[in-house]
Formats: structure tokens, C-alpha cells, sequence
């Protein structure tokens, strides 16, 4: 990059996070400074740690005005930053991207667009209602529902002519809904009959849906209490909409749930509910701090050939123990013939990035089954080795002793409560519809962090139910198969 910097004019989308391209997402990691606007979903930023500029416009109240943001882009490049200017849909649909390019060209600064997909299409097709369909509509028209704000009393908006064959999307135009519908029907010929769907949020959890003839759709919006932002579409197609609706149909659709993991493992929960249609809200109430004493471990390295077992009891000691290793100078190959026993299947599948499939993995994934199932093998003058958090229940370690066995527990991490929370994301949990604890730790430190809560408690495990029962709480559901997989799947039979 050049000493002007350079800027992408990048679309977010609709409003799902996973709609945005894969090239908008790799600029937006490379990013020095982000500019955002209201409908650029917000979830696409966690985490970021670039300068992030709020430039949003909600109705009549705009942060900046479009030649403030213009110039504000321009002085951000001038600096000799990568700037992403994200922007909701497409930048050059109704977005005044191409604005932002002419003061980009004129100011010399270098430029690239990255097109998003437009809300005018797939707000609609979250809703159930395609565009174009052979027996509806050959084509579409797309429209703003309003004037610009500089637009002279006479100017309007610019009516489309009536085509039966035609599907007409209008966006920004829920203010103007009646006046739009009087236009149309007295001056355009369109008939009072014709359907009409109004899309709200498209393609996030809070999508709304109201459909109606164009005579009754103001009405039936009034009534709904439908706000913008919004998407109107008119044709023949919105009649598919009972038969074509998915997206609002999901068994946990518009759900607030809260993801009470640490923030690097929350991804495989949160996608499995979102893919459900929730909307989910990380709140990590736990943190894995490495102990910083390492030595006990490092002495365990020094004599791995004297161990007949080792058991990990969760990802986070798989993962820590190996990286210990490795920083040692040893590989999986100084584990020999050790025997390697795993609590869960989590935990099994993350040993298998290393190399090691385990060689006991019990039918529940708790550490009483896991004893057990060790307590079937001749565990008596046989030495154990087991780094586990400073947390981890005693029963595995206890267990095994009074098998006979030798047993080196070294407490390699602690799963501690955050230093930081954010407040106004503490008032976003406090209105959730569910809450998700996977371990013991997260229902501890949620409520040191949120004295009480009325929602739909979830648990992956009894040894985490027993916990909430002693903070006074009765989960409403247990995950009988205490994994990941297995709490979404008591979720969904819950709510099916």
C-alpha cells in the first residue's frame, strides 16, 4: 500500500453474518479501521481489535452526515490505513456507495468495491417468497420507497407502472407505506388485491413477516407494529409464502440464547443454534488461564516411560498438555505405549489432532463412568498421570487411589471468571430466553456475574444440573448425551 492508504467499500449484507462474502471478510480481519453503518450486523466486529468508527443513520437520526462520513473515509486513508467502509446489502444498491467512490476518485485515493448481497432479494427469500417464479413473475423491479432528503415538494417517488408478470421490491419505504399504496392503486393501475408481503430484519432472528392485499397491508402493518427496516414486495410470488416459508419455521427461531463457553469455544455451539434460527449472544463467563508454575508438568515429561495411563478430562488439558510438550522438545512419539483415557468425546476428538485416538472413552461423559471403565483394567501398582484444571471434581483421582493405582494429578489450567464484562451486553443476556452452561465453572461465575435470571435454564450434563441446583436453579433441560450435540438436541426436543 501507498502513503494515501487504501479503502474497500465492502456490503455486509443482509443482516445474517454468514451471508457476507469470503473476500469481505479477509479485508475486514486485515482492516486497520472499520467505518460501520447501522444495518452492517455487529457481530461480524467481535473481537476486533482495529479502530472501530459507528457512522450509523436510523431514520432522521444520522451520526454523521454523508459529507461528514465522506470526508471522515477520506482523512482515515490519508493516514496510510487499510479502511473498510461496511456498509448493509450492497454498497452500490441504494447504499450511496458510488458517493463515497466519486470522493474517493477525486481525493486520489485508491479504491476496491466488494459487492454484498442486497436485502431487496434476500430478505424475500427468507420470508418464502422468490422473486421470480415461472408461474407468477419473468422479471422485478426495484424502487425506493422515499425521496431524497434534498428532493424539491414536487419531486416523488418513482412509481412503477402495473405488470401482472412483473414482482416489484421496494426498499426504504415503510414510512411512506399509505401513500405509496394510494399512488399505485388510483394512479398506476395496480390492482387493490394484489399481494403484498412486508419483510422486518430480514434474514436475522428477528425477522417479522405480514402479508396482505395492498388495499389492507397499512392496516395489517399498523396493527403488527412492524417498524423499519424493511422490505416491501408486491406480485403474485408473496402468495408462496405459506408454502415456501423456512427460515421463521425453525424450531428455535427468534430464541435469545445465551452461550455461556469461553469465547475461543463457543463457535461450535453458537453455529448450531444460529443454524436453528436462534439468535444467539456469547457471553463467555470463563476464562483458561495456563497455570504459570509448569514445573510438575515438565517434571512429568522427564519420566512419561514410567506411565501406564494418562487421562485427560477436557479439551482445554489436551490442548495445553501438547503445547507444553512440544515446548519441552518432545512429540506424541515420547507417549509410547502409554495408555490414553479421555472423559468425553470432546475430548477424544480434540487428541485426534495430535495424532492419538483414545483408548477409553466411556458410554456417559462423566468421570464416574470413566472410572468405571478403568476400574475393569488392573489398575493396582499402575501410575496415572492427569493434568486437569485446579478445578476438576476429585472423584477420578480419589477413584483411582483406592483402586491401587499411583496418581500424578497436575493442575495445568484454571477456568477463572472474565476481568472485564461488558455491561450493556449483561443487560442483553438479562432479557435472553435461554441460557446454555456446559460446565460447572460457567454456571459459578454466571451467577457471581448475574445474581438471578428468569430464563429457560439449559444444561449439558448432570454434574452441571447438580451445580445449578445448589445456586437454587432447576434446569428445565439436561442434555442426556452430555455433549455439545447432545444439549442442542434437548433443546430441540424440548421445544418440539
Amino acid at each position: 500500500m501507498n502513503n494515501k492508504g487504501f479503502v474497500y467499500l465492502v456490503g455486509a449484507g443482509p443482516g445474517d453474518p454468514e451471508l457476507i462474502s469470503v473476500k469481505g471478510m479477509r479485508v475486514l480481519r486485515e482492516a486497520d479501521c472499520v467505518i460501520y453503518d447501522y444495518l452492517a450486523e455487529k457481530s461480524l466486529l467481535s473481537g476486533f481489535t482495529c479502530e472501530l468508527i459507528y457512522v450509523g443513520k436510523q431514520g432522521s437520526a444520522h451520526t454523521l452526515k454523508q459529507d461528514e462520513i465522506n470526508s471522515l473515509i477520506v482523512q482515515k486513508a490519508r493516514e496510510g490505513k487499510t479502511i473498510v467502509r461496511l456498509k448493509g446489502g450492497d454498497p452500490f444498491i441504494f447504499g450511496r456507495g458510488g458517493e463515497e467512490a466519486e470522493e474517493l476518485v477525486e481525493a486520489g485515493i485508491p479504491f476496491a468495491v466488494i459487492p454484498g448481497i442486497s436485502s431487496f432479494y434476500s430478505a424475500p427469500a427468507y420470508a418464502g417468497i422468490p422473486l421470480t417464479h415461472r408461474d407468477f413473475s419473468n422479471a422485478f423491479e426495484v424502487v425506493s420507497g422515499h425521496r431524497r432528503s434534498d428532493a424539491d415538494d414536487a419531486e416523488d417517488v418513482n412509481f412503477p407502472e402495473y405488470d401482472p408478470e412483473k414482482t416489484f421490491a421496494f426498499l426504504m419505504g415503510m414510512k411512506n407505506l399509505s401513500h405509496i399504496r394510494e399512488k399505485l392503486v388510483n394512479e398506476r393501475n395496480f390492482p387493490a388485491d394484489i399481494p403484498v408481503g412486508i419483510v422486518t430484519w430480514g434474514t436475522r432472528p428477528e425477522q417479522r413477516v405480514v402479508t396482505a392485499p395492498l388495499s389492507q397491508i397499512a392496516e395489517e402493518v399498523e396493527k403488527a407494529n412492524l417498524k423499519p427496516p424493511a422490505i416491501i414486495i408486491m406480485g403474485g410470488v408473496v402468495s408462496l409464502r405459506d408454502k415456501l416459508r423456512w427460515f421463521d419455521n425453525q424450531p428455535l427461531f427468534g430464541k435469545k440464547i445465551v452461550v455461556t463457553r469461553t469465547r475461543e469455544q463457543a463457535s461450535k455451539l453458537t453455529g448450531k443454534l444460529v443454524a436453528m434460527g436462534a439468535r444467539v449472544i456469547e457471553f463467555p463467563v470463563i476464562e483458561i488461564k495456563k497455570e504459570r508454575d509448569m514445573s510438575g508438568l515438565h517434571k512429568s515429561f522427564g519420566m512419561l516411560k514410567d506411565y501406564n495411563w494418562i487421562v485427560f478430562t477436557s479439551q482445554n488439558a489436551v490442548n495445553i498438555f501438547f503445547d507444553e510438550l512440544y515446548g519441552y522438545g518432545k512429540d506424541v512419539r515420547s507417549l509410547g505405549n502409554i495408555r490414553v483415557a479421555v472423559i468425553g468425546k470432546a475430548s477424544g476428538e480434540e487428541l485426534k489432532q495430535y495424532g492419538i485416538i483414545p483408548d477409553l472413552v466411556p458410554e456417559k461423559f462423566v468421570a464416574e463412568s470413566l472410572l468405571e471403565e478403568m476400574a475393569k483394567h488392573e489398575m493396582k501398582g499402575k501410575r496415572v498421570l492427569i493434568p486437569c484444571s485446579s478445578d476438576a471434581r476429585m472423584t477420578l483421582t480419589e477413584g483411582l487411589m483406592e483402586l491401587g493405582a499411583h496418581v500424578d494429578r497436575i493442575h495445568i489450567y484454571s477456568a477463572e471468571k472474565p476481568s472485564s464484562i461488558d455491561e450493556k451486553l449483561i443487560e442483553e443476556v438479562k432479557r435472553a430466553d435461554i441460557v446454555t452452561f456446559t460446565s460447572s465453572s460457567t454456571v459459578t461465575n454466571f451467577f457471581d456475574i448475574i445474581s438471578e435470571s428468569s430464563a429457560f435454564l439449559a444444561s449439558i450434563g448432570p454434574i452441571t444440573t447438580e451445580t445449578l441446583v445448589e445456586k437454587g436453579y432447576t434446569p428445565a433441560v439436561t442434555a442426556e448425551e452430555y455433549t455439545i450435540d447432545g444439549l442442542v438436541k434437548a433443546l430441540l426436543n424440548y421445544y418440539s
